[in-house]
């Protein structure tokens, strides 16, 4: 009789042993830690694939123009090799070196940063006034400011600078009429660009406006985080405003206005539409800042290869800022 045979007859009859022609039974467990090993594996590759096409999009769209931009600043690029494909040839550092020789460099760097610290400080003291005034408001009165921020913010450039040329129009400014009818100053027919430091107040006008409400929703985003059982103790204890502002609420703001700082910087330091747009995009040496001076020598002087150059040393001067910023964006991740 066979084993299937036996076993039909006696239901309760043990199993026979697997024999050496059946060949011995795999150890238990052995296809489940298989498949956990290929899912574990799975789900490691998983992340990489997910963040594949926005690294390629990254090295397409930042990469590989940076890539260029190095590769263009040792060379002499002209309107023959740009148009016709030609190799331009190798020249090593002498754009470099013809760049710092030159006097009109420097002194767009200095007015670059001048401009860029007034933009920052006034952005950052506008933004957190607003935002400590939102922390204020009532729900909807708050809801009422936080629309005219984004809005205020998705302006185009072209329209913003638009607005702002005709507020300081000398024949039909808003600002000369005001000054003039309501403060009792001579302003009308006031030129604000003929003197460059009066200009760069409206251009800095333009962009304060522009940054503003991105460091106000930001900074009362942080500042919804600041617990009131704090702000309660301090005040039940005697602590005035400016004290409860200093020992209880900046502590805990204070990582993110150092990333909105930070930020602020890379913006500024990199104005250029609003120059140009402001003066009619034909803006005076006055106000030739570093982007402008770039602008200039790759497309009036034809000199791309000196362009390229001088983006090269921008974003060379920038990278310190950028490692800041990274580094403020890992503390706020540890905190968090």
């Amino acid at each position: 009789m066979s084993a299937a045979d036996m076993k039909a007859a006696d239901p309760a009859a043990p199993a026979p042993r697997r024999t050496e022609a059946t060949g011995p039974r795999p150890p238990r467990g052995t296809a489940r830690k298989a498949r956990s090993v290929r899912a574990r594996r799975a789900g490691e590759l998983l992340p990489y694939l997910l963040i594949g096409p926005t690294i390629v999009a990254i090295a397409a769209v930042f990469l590989w123009p940076l890539a260029k931009t190095v590769i263009m600043s040792f060379q002499d690029v002209g309107r023959k090799e740009l148009w016709t494909g030609e190799p331009a040839p190798w020249v090593g550092f002498e754009q470099f070196t013809d760049i710092f020789a030159d006097a009109a460099f420097w002194d767009s760097v200095v007015l670059t940063v001048v401009f860029m610290a007034a933009c920052v400080i006034a952005t950052l003291a506008l933004g957190l006034a607003v935002a400590l005034m939102m922390q204020r408001m009532s729900a909807w009165v708050r809801l009422l400011v936080t629309a005219a921020l984004i809005a205020a913010w998705s302006i185009p450039l072209m329209v913003a600078a638009s607005i702002f040329r005709w507020f300081s129009d000398s024949d039909y400014g808003v600002w000369n009429m005001v000054l003039s009818k309501y403060l009792g100053l001579d302003f009308q027919g006031h030129n604000w660009f003929l003197d460059h430091r009066q200009g760069f107040v409206v251009i800095g006008a333009v962009v304060v406006w522009g940054a503003v409400p991105f460091v106000a929703i930001t900074l009362y985003a942080a500042l919804t985080q600041v617990p009131r059982e704090l702000e309660e103790a301090a005040a039940i204890d005697g602590v005035g405003a400016f004290g409860n502002f200093r020992f209880v609420v900046w502590p805990v703001i204070k990582p993110v206005f150092q990333m909105v700082a930070t930020l602020s910087v890379i913006w500024d330091f990199n104005v250029l539409g609003q120059v140009w747009l402001m003066r009619g995009t034909k803006p005076e040496p006055e106000y030739e800042v570093l982007g402008l001076y770039a602008f200039n020598k790759a497309f009036e002087s034809n000199s791309f290869s000196q362009g390229a150059a001088i983006s090269l040393i921008t974003v060379l001067l920038l990278s310190g800022v950028a490692v800041y910023y990274l580094r403020q964006l890992l503390k706020i991740g540890e905190v968090e």
